[in-house]
This record gives structure tokens, sequence and C-alpha cells, in this order.
């Protein structure tokens, strides 16, 4: 059968885009969304998202990671948008639905600002931090992003928590409100270009730990730059938003 599909990315996290609503993708089969993922044999990605009729929400998203594991994805939630938007599901404001819950997002041009869940777990460790911000990570920071050895470090620390493991973000302070990161990510199984949950984490994490005062947080990653803002009630995070670019790049027909 053949699918037609998008590719879109935001800051360099690349996904699979399609319109599922018919509800006809073997969503089922974790060797075919691997396979679509795969950069050689496939179209590539770090994932692939559906979008689905919802009753209460403008749309359904759902969201594999390249391993056919299902979670939540800050960026790809603001691709999703983008690709709403290009279907003419929504204009420039929508509600919509993912595995994390219900999420608010406002697109304009090619900047989609997307709020995420409030964010109350919270653990200050040893020499990280973890949050959960719609999917586990793990916050550690360092002198030098340059050079530093991201996949190696990154597949150890990850595999040291228990199932399902954590996305792992290591970080740069270069000012008193921004943060470079570099991510390892569950589910790719390598470091991506770009986290939308993993930037939100740095970004909680900072301010938890004192790093910032401010609730307003420049993160460059190896894509582009995102932004987080927040509000902070008795160490509770609320009316968290992730902002960045969604672009289409090229969309296609595939057999499957």
């Amino acid at each position: 059968m053949n699918f037609n599909f998008y590719k879109y990315q935001g800051t360099g996290n690349d996904f699979i885009m399609m319109d599922n609503r018919a509800e006809v993708f073997p969503k089922e089969n974790m060797e075919v969304i691997s396979n679509l993922c795969n950069r050689h044999f496939g179209i590539g990605a770090d994932g692939i998202i559906l979008i689905e009729n919802d009753v209460e929400h403008d749309f359904k998203m759902i969201y594999f990671n390249a391993d056919g594991s299902q979670t939540f994805c800050g960026n790809g939630g603001r691709c999703a948008v983008a690709f709403a938007r290009y279907l003419n599901i929504i204009k420039n404001k929508t509600n919509f639905i993912a595995v994390d819950g219900p999420h608010f997002a406002e697109i304009k041009n090619n900047i989609v600002s997307l709020k995420m869940i409030d964010v109350d777990d919270i653990r200050i460790q040893e020499n990280s931090v973890f949050a959960y911000t719609g999917t586990q990570h793990h916050v550690e920071m360092v002198d030098s992003l340059d050079g530093y050895p991201v996949y190696e470090k990154g597949k150890t620390i990850r595999a040291s928590y228990d199932a399902p493991g954590s996305n792992v973000n290591f970080v740069e302070q270069i000012n008193t409100s921004t943060f470079r990161v570099r991510t390892y990510e569950k589910g790719v199984e390598g470091e991506t270009l770009a986290c939308g949950t993993g930037v939100t984490a740095v970004a909680i994490a900072m301010h938890k730990t004192k790093k910032t005062t401010s609730n307003l947080i420049s993160l460059p990653v190896e894509g582009g730059i995102l932004e987080v803002s927040f509000t902070e009630e008795n160490g509770n995070y609320k009316d968290v938003y992730l902002q960045g670019s969604a672009t289409f790049v090229f969309k296609g027909t595939i057999q499957i």
C-alpha cells in the first residue's frame, strides 16, 4: 500500500509526518516504523508522527521514536502543529491531545509556541537533575560541550536508569539566561540535533538549582536555538512554553 508522507524538522530534529485520520497506517508494527526512520534504507528521521482525529480536541498527535517506542516529543509537537495547519485542520491556534495529555499551541509564520505539561517531578541528584517533561530527562552540566563524548557518556547514563531509561542532556552555561545543550535520546539511541522536552528539562533544572533566576531561557542546540519560558510556584513549574521553528522539508510517497 502506498502512503503519502511529509518531512518536517524543528531545529534539526526531523520527523516523518503522516495524515492518519483514516487510520490505515500500521502503527502496531514497530519494524515498519523502525525501517521508515532508518537513514540508510528508509526515509530517515528521528521519529514518526501520525495526525489522527479526536472527539474533544482539534487532532491527536501520536509519536514514535525511531525504534518504534512511543512517547511525547516537544519538537515533534511543534512540527505536528505546523503539519495540522498545512492539512487545514487548524489555523493559527490549536488544542490537541498527545500521549502526555492536552497541549495548546500557537503558530506564527514557521515559529510554533507549544505549551508543555506542568512540571513537578524534579529530582536534584548528586551531580545532575532528573525531570519529567513529557518524557524522562537527565540533566548534567559540563565545562565545555565542544568535543564532549555525548554518545559514549549519554549511552552509559541512559542505561543506568530503570526502564524505560532516560534521555541525557549535557549543558554548558553561556551566560545568566543562556545554556547550550547537547542531547542523547533514548529511542533514537544517539545524539540528535535538538530535543524539545530536553531543553525544557534543562531550563527548569537550571532555574531549580539557581543557575539562573530568569523565567525566559535561551537554549542553543546543535540545530539552532530554542526558547523556554515558565512560571514557578512553590517549586512547581507551570505555563511552560517551548518556542522555535518548525519547517517543511519535502514530501513523497512510499510503499509499505
